[in-house]
């Protein structure tokens, strides 16, 4: 295989697996760019989408001046092109991470970046909770806390998932496009070491490791989905 490798993609095979420019490297970078702020901007996003459906009018937590703030707030960093989100918290990345440039400093950014996309996801998908479920479970005397947990999260899981599953995809995207200004991962490698260096074999396969990444995260969401959508019937 790796003769087969060297012979008919020599650039590929040039970059190594290991090191600064290697492919393991590279693979690894993604992925971290990915889960970091996934869990970050994740929280962010559930706590902001859960509160824009609780403070809005109608809610059980009705409360115009909180949903006004959390609703600007997410329209703000909504409406910002990540590329320029990069260079506008250029100074907040500093002060939280002490650079400005690398894969730990593209984490501050990713995670502002994707928080109020999957916020509005998250209002969505609670929204589609059965209005009749929570009067009956005010009805029965349950806590704003039970309704939360017990109507709003659990009946919204499966559809949470499939946002989720989205938001994540769109995460690995943002990912290749903060390595295209120098973060590292695979958007780097395809930019830097490919698409720069007119080397198209270094491109194709940094871009088909992208597509494999969001078709195992694609499949992977798909099937969780599924399996709690059959649990909540």
């Amino acid at each position: 295989m790796s003769e087969l490798i060297s012979k008919y993609l020599p650039n590929v095979a040039s970059l190594g697996w290991t090191g600064d420019s290697g492919w393991g490297t590279a693979i690894f970078q993604t992925i971290f760019m990915t889960f970091w702020p996934a869990v970050v901007g994740g929280i962010l996003g559930l706590v902001f989408g859960l509160t824009l459906v609780l403070t809005k009018e109608g809610g059980i937590l009705a409360n115009r001046v909180w949903f006004n703030i959390c609703d600007k707030i997410v329209s703000f960093f909504r409406a910002i092109p990540f590329i320029i989100l990069l260079a506008f918290i250029a100074p907040f990345t500093q002060l939280i991470v002490g650079t400005q440039i690398g894969t730990t400093a593209a984490l501050v950014p990713l995670s502002l970046g994707v928080f109020p996309f999957f916020a509005r996801q998250v209002e969505v998908a609670l929204e589609s909770v059965d209005r009749g479920k929570i009067e009956a479970a005010q009805a029965l005397g349950s806590t704003n806390w039970d309704i939360i947990f017990d109507v709003y999260l659990s009946e919204a899981r499966a559809e949470l998932v499939r946002v989720s599953t989205v938001t994540l995809i769109s995460l690995i995207g943002l990912t290749a496009m903060a390595g295209a200004i120098g973060a590292g991962g695979l958007g780097n490698t395809a930019i830097a070491y490919g698409y720069n260096r007119f080397n198209n074999d270094v491109t194709v396969v940094a871009t088909l490791l992208v597509l494999i990444l969001v078709l195992i995260v694609q499949l992977v969401g798909d099937w969780l989905a599924k399996k709690l959508n059959h649990q909540v019937r």
